[in-house]
């Protein structure tokens, strides 16, 4: 059976934010490596390399997601409000 638009849009929306949730672990991950301390000069660039490219990704992530959050309130929708949850991790509430 075929899968419609919706559907294709709601998992493709989840895939997103696991993968944002995913390089921004990997992003803290990183940073907490470059400051111990304990990194080679080459591996110090190599970690600034890849989190400058995990940051830049984290953001265009970020922006979508306010362009949609924006094209919802612009609609005549509820309010929607970003709360930190008691995981401490961001969810978007309307």
């Amino acid at each position: 059976m075929a899968e419609s638009g919706g559907q294709r849009a709601g998992k493709y929306d989840t895939l997103r934010a696991m993968k944002f949730e995913d390089n921004f672990k990997s992003l803290e991950d990183t940073v907490r490596r470059m400051e111990s301390g304990e990194l080679s000069l080459d591996e110090m660039i190599a970690s600034f390399e890849k989190g400058r490219k995990l940051a830049t990704e984290c953001q265009k992530e970020l922006e979508s997601i306010r362009l949609k959050i924006e094209k919802v309130t612009s609609s005549g929708a509820q309010a929607v409000k970003i709360v930190e949850n008691e995981a401490g991790a961001k969810d978007i509430e309307i």
